[in-house]
């Protein structure tokens, strides 16, 4: 029996997933693998180096800083969220990122990226990082009109929730046998086209495979849910997923909210513990 984690994106919402998260390891609960969307990925990769509480820490102490997410940078360097100072400056001198917990800890690790020529999911395996593999988690949070895109081997990404915003199949297809799946929006959720489409389709129209994703992305990200459903149905899924809308946007600088944010993830999992622990035959 092989159990997975699943992570889907959100930006700040993301924080609900680190409250759930760090109740997770505080519990003891390890997992074989786990894949993360976007934010998903952001926060969850401290799920594989044990850094419980580090994602809360750091987006309360830099969440007013200009070099972390701000217009200004967006400006400056073509990103909303810094990727110079997100993705190597916090990680290798002002919040240490646990590098060797990373590496050693056998939990398989998956970031979702979108591929801007084919449109397509790519699902980067990260079993071991360095500072050079934390492009791949930053190409997967590059939100499109907020991010430059990001080249890595001579290809081209952009946030992996455009292409496969809830990967559970993906989960399912490589083995895993029960997955818990946290989400960022409540339960009766369903997506709807977004108000930015038309910009994405003068900014992209190099990449009509990108657009066409981006485009369908409501279509597909509902047939997830159904097939969520599907799985916790059949006892294969578990999902945590905010008892509300959570109070923040895509930004967010005020510390007060991002706090009740991953305060709402924690008390989640905590309501939900015993049966997390049933699910996880624990």
């Amino acid at each position: 029996m092989k159990y997975g984690l699943v992570m889907e994106g959100g930006a700040m919402r993301g924080l609900f997933t680190a409250g759930v998260t760090d109740v997770l390891m505080e519990n003891g609960i390890e997992f074989d693998g786990a894949v993360g969307v976007s934010a998903g990925a952001c926060f969850g990769c401290n799920y594989k180096s044990r850094q419980r509480g580090r994602a809360i820490r750091y987006n309360l102490r830099f969440c007013r800083d200009k070099r972390y997410c701000s217009v200004r940078s967006l400006i400056k360097t073509g990103d909303m969220f810094g990727g110079e100072f997100c993705y190597h400056t916090l990680p290798d001198k002002l919040d240490i990122f646990d590098y060797d917990a990373y590496n050693s800890n056998p939990m398989e690790f998956y970031a979702v990226c979108t591929d801007v020529e084919s449109g397509r999911p790519v699902y980067k395996r990260l079993n071991t990082i360095n500072s050079e593999g934390l492009e791949w988690i930053r190409a997967s949070a590059s939100m499109p009109l907020a991010a430059k895109i990001v080249e890595i081997d001579g290809r081209k990404f952009l946030d992996g929730g455009i292409s496969d915003s809830i990967p559970l199949r993906f989960m399912e297809n490589n083995g895993y046998d029960k997955n818990i799946v946290i989400l960022t929006q409540p339960r009766d959720y369903e997506k709807t086209a977004s108000r930015s489409v038309s910009l994405v389709k003068k900014m992209y129209k190099k990449y009509p495979n990108l657009v066409g994703t981006y485009v369908n992305r409501p279509k597909m990200y509902n047939e997830q849910l159904r097939h969520i459903c599907k799985s916790e149905k059949q006892g294969k899924a578990f999902v945590i997923a905010p008892p509300v809308t959570l109070p923040v946007g895509h930004v967010e600088h005020n510390q007060d909210k991002l706090l009740e944010v991953y305060r709402i993830g924690r008390n989640t999992a905590r309501e939900h513990l015993d049966e997390i622990l049933k699910f996880m035959n624990m």
